[in-house]
């Protein structure tokens, strides 16, 4: 793919849910061999890490799906269950592949 892409893994404390879901989706790139920045962060600091990084290709929610028109959003949850985690991650890459 060539160009490293920004994505977000959100929950409302950035700690537990979001850290699992950040390995499990580190892991999941590193298999498909997609370079990307991964940053875990709360929902409230969303819109500063959009503002300064520039571009984020993708954010990954544990809980709460803010609307934006401008960036796909994803339920991460299926990386925390096992329930549904193909589709997500065929999802993930669809999108990855476009942006």
């Amino acid at each position: 793919m060539g160009i490293r892409k920004n994505i977000l893994v959100a929950c409302g404390t950035a700690i537990a849910t979001a850290t699992i879901v950040a390995g499990k989706l580190k892991e999941f790139l590193k298999k498909h061999g997609i370079e990307a920045n991964v940053i875990q962060c709360r929902f409230t600091e969303m819109d500063y890490y959009i503002k300064t990084l520039g571009k984020i290709d993708l954010i990954i929610t544990t809980a709460g799906f803010p609307e934006r028109k401008d960036i796909p959003i994803l339920n991460g949850v299926p990386f925390i269950s096992g329930i549904g985690r193909e589709e997500l991650e065929k999802k993930i890459l669809e999108i990855l592949k476009s942006s």
